[in-house]
């Protein structure tokens, strides 16, 4: 709970997390919060400090470059692996994420659509790579991705989103077709502009 809190930006970076306060909003005792902030803290989520408490972790611009550099790198490599790999039955899963992200309309600027997007988005984007048959691999690339996912909250701005849908609709488009035509030079090709564009769009949070 206070992970999925986190990822939503609902905990915001370096907001002090008080064991007293977290048992009553999530309704659970001391015990299962202090093991869940010492887990957290481990995979850089909560920074804990002996004697003093702990605190959601920070985010800043440099970090965020390099995340995108590593899912960048770990990515593409997935990709050439899946689309060299990938079987019939990785292929309909290819097909029919996209197909599902393809369904969400963001023309109004909901919020709430914003997050189903987001949500088949990243379904999207783990059945791409999922073929790669990689697992160790597969979850740095899921580890990173979850990180950039508490920037990406961050910046949600639903009407900047819909109004470039229809581009990243496009992008994806092209990324699956190249994909499922087994060319890796072109599918990891888009995989990185298509990158290279969220980075811009989400480092908008530092300069507004």
């Amino acid at each position: 709970m206070i992970y999925k809190d986190i990822l939503s930006g609902k905990l915001k970076p370096g907001q002090k997390l008080v064991v007293a306060e977290l048992k009553e909003r999530y309704n659970v005792g001391a015990s299962p919060i202090r093991e869940a902030l010492v887990q957290l803290s481990w995979n850089k989520y909560v920074k804990l400090e002996p004697q003093k408490g702990c605190w959601v972790a920070s985010i800043s611009l440099d970090e965020l470059k390099e995340l995108f550099e590593s899912l960048r790198t770990i990515s593409q490599v997935l990709l050439a692996k899946a689309i060299a790999n990938g079987n019939e039955n990785w292929e309909l899963n290819v097909l029919t994420s996209f197909h599902k992200l393809s369904k969400i309309e963001l023309k109004d600027a909901e919020l709430e659509k914003l997050r189903e997007w987001e949500d088949r988005y990243t379904h999207f984007h783990n059945a791409l790579l999922e073929g790669a048959k990689s697992p160790i691999m597969y979850q740095f690339y899921q580890d990173i991705s979850n990180q950039i996912t508490r920037y990406r909250h961050l910046n949600n701005n639903p009407q900047v989103i819909s109004e470039t849908y229809a581009q990243y609709l496009e992008e994806h488009e092209t990324m699956m077709k190249f994909t499922l035509s087994r060319d890796s030079e072109q599918a990891t090709k888009h995989l990185n502009n298509h990158y290279s564009k969220a980075i811009d769009l989400i480092s908008g949070y530092f300069s507004a």
